[in-house]
């Protein structure tokens, strides 16, 4: 990309920005204009629903983590006015807060990279040509529908399920025998560093809640997959290049865009998970013995800080090794 077209990336504005939707002008004919203008209408449905059914719920919950909220019987509730008590409380008074917020954001890490890693070495398995790759896709697409509700409700409802679960747990117990534990101890004996091989094993124990998470990944990943011509591999094949640097020069580059989606996902997804500890604690906190409005609500708003955060982290790390292909 020569200079001069990264100078009129740059300059690119508000001004710009606002001139795209008035017609009459040299920016509204551009193709950068129209291709804002479709992406704009694009995600048009979802501003209109913030709007009319987030937008009052969420600044009701800020002034809420600001406030002391008493419930009335048959009134409603009534607010005063206390500052950041609520959040000094979350983080300083509330014995479990503070606990399961670092479990969770460690759960987080090792649990998203290893469904971003596996997703993209499932997806880069569907994409080469086999006997039954259409079946097989189907089959890594199921953690979707099956963790979209339904799933949970079988888990947490189901008799035959807990007695399923009950007697794997006996069967584990009657044997003496935990693989994973016992892996753990003979790698300590042998001198090699037990950090890295306890994160290992916390994938490994994790492995259900893994492939159960990557199934938006896989297809995201596979979708980027497919995008790439395979002029390109015909090219490097033709040039001497091996299996292994095209994957390094062509497969990962041209699909680097979309690990920045898919990191991004799984942490809003991680966070919003049924079995979050930090999501338990608060609602335990607004509809359990406490019914403390505010302090839940300073809680909530804490964890979405935590999330933006990490977002934002990620983004400015993988950034640095993303690849555009636009011009």
């Amino acid at each position: 990309m020569s200079k001069k077209k990264t100078n009129s990336r740059d300059s690119w504005g508000l001004r710009e920005s606002i001139l795209t939707f008035i017609p009459g002008n040299s920016v509204y004919g551009t193709m950068r204009a129209r291709q804002a203008r479709t992406g704009f209408r694009f995600i048009l449905p979802f501003v209109i629903g913030f709007l009319v059914f987030m937008a009052k719920p969420m600044v009701e919950s800020v002034i809420m983590s600001l406030s002391n909220v008493t419930l009335i019987p048959g009134q409603g509730y009534d607010k005063v006015f206390v500052g950041i008590r609520n959040y000094q409380n979350a983080l300083s008074v509330d014995p479990y807060y503070n606990q399961y917020l670092v479990e969770e954001i460690s759960r987080m890490a090792v649990n998203g990279i290893a469904t971003i890693v596996m997703s993209f070495v499932i997806a880069v398995i569907l994409n080469q040509n086999f006997k039954g790759r259409t079946l097989a896709r189907a089959i890594f697409f199921l953690p979707v529908i099956l963790s979209s509700g339904v799933l949970a409700g079988i888990e947490s409802q189901n008799e035959f399920y807990d007695m399923m679960a009950g007697m794997a747990e006996s069967v584990g117990r009657s044997s003496g025998v935990n693989i994973s534990a016992a892996l753990q101890d003979l790698l300590a004996v042998s001198g090699i560093g037990s950090g890295v091989f306890t994160v290992l094993f916390d994938m490994i124990d994790a492995i259900y809640d893994i492939i159960m998470a990557s199934g938006i990944q896989i297809i995201v990943f596979l979708s980027g997959l497919q995008a790439i011509s395979p002029s390109l591999y015909e090219a490097a094949d033709v040039e001497g290049c091996t299996a292994w640097e095209a994957f390094w020069k062509i497969t990962f580059p041209m699909v680097s865009p979309l690990l920045l989606v898919n990191t991004i996902y799984t942490i809003i997804d991680f966070f919003m998970k049924n079995d979050n500890r930090v999501m338990e604690r608060i609602n335990t906190v607004m509809y359990g013995q406490q019914f403390d409005f505010g302090l839940a609500s300073a809680m909530s708003w804490i964890y979405f800080g935590v999330a933006i955060l990490f977002i934002g982290i990620s983004a400015i790390i993988i950034n640095r090794g993303v690849h555009y292909y636009e011009d």
